[in-house]
């Protein structure tokens, strides 16, 4: 660990020292954890950028044709990184819009975190080939805990667990099953693999507009035990602003979409609110 790195994790609160020790990849990648990153999202389904209401496959909004010019002018207003989300590969089990990742590496130099479909150490190869930086796994973690091991091992601070909760449940395979295992359960599968951090969708708000639950979300980030990136509900400046309070509580991001295609406002209006 370089000397920055380390006064930046001795200069936070006591709270994010037990937090940053549950990720076993800490020290090769602690950059990532080192301020509240707001983390514009691109839902792609059949090639078009979308965004689903309450994870409804058949309750898409379709926000434009090109997904390359979307991620450059979410570059351009300071964007860091951008979270990519293939539908059709959460569904199919596989990478579906492979194309039109590519298409977005290839407008930006932001990292990129892709996710949907990524059951296999071939489709994670296929996403990292095609221009991913980072990965987010999900149902394969609860599926096939040993691809999550395997690839936190293969890309060390490079994976992100995704945690999709509805009504208190886990959902899985694009949100259309739902997992056995328990919040908490999950985590401690995270926890265990060593995951970057943890995204955590509330998916009854995904997609609404509906505003966030600061409580809920504080309190899954303590009992997660994990970095976490809040997902799901962003309406306002306000929201944004609230969820910054909660860094030294382990919520080191959030992810917001509609909110930015709908116009309530701009990359650039996020992060300053995140400051």
């Amino acid at each position: 660990m370089d000397n920055r790195a380390k006064r930046l994790i001795d200069s936070r609160p006591t709270a994010w020292h037990g937090i940053l020790q549950g990720s076993k990849q800490l020290e090769d990648h602690s950059e990532l954890f080192a301020k509240f990153t707001v983390i514009p999202s691109i839902d792609l389904k059949n090639g078009e950028v979308v965004r689903l209401l309450r994870g409804a496959m058949d309750k898409a909004t379709v926000y434009g044709s090109d997904p390359a010019a979307v991620a450059r002018g979410f570059e351009s207003q300071g964007a860091e990184i951008v979270h990519v989300v293939d539908l059709d590969g959460a569904i199919a089990g596989e990478p579906k819009n492979l194309a039109a990742i590519r298409a977005i590496r290839s407008a930006v130099r932001c990292e990129l975190d892709v996710s949907g479909g990524l059951r296999t150490m071939d489709s994670i190869r296929k996403v990292i080939d095609a221009g991913a930086t980072r990965v987010s796994i999900g149902s394969a973690a609860f599926l096939n805990p040993a691809l999550l091991n395997a690839a936190c091992a293969a890309l060390p601070g490079k994976i992100f667990g995704s945690l999709d909760a509805r009504d208190g449940k886990l959902a899985i395979k694009g949100w259309v099953e739902t997992s056995a295992l328990t919040i908490a359960e999950a985590a401690r599968r995270f926890r265990e693999a060593g995951v970057a951090a943890a995204i955590v969708t509330d998916i009854s708000r995904d997609g609404t507009e509906a505003g966030i639950n600061l409580e809920t979300i504080r309190a899954t980030a303590r009992d997660i035990g994990l970095p976490m990136i809040a997902s799901g509900g962003v309406a306002t400046l306000s929201d944004i602003a609230k969820l910054k309070t909660l860094f030294a509580e382990g919520v080191v991001g959030v992810i917001t979409g509609r909110a930015l295609y709908e116009g309530r406002f701009t990359v650039a209006e996020a992060i300053a609110a995140a400051r």
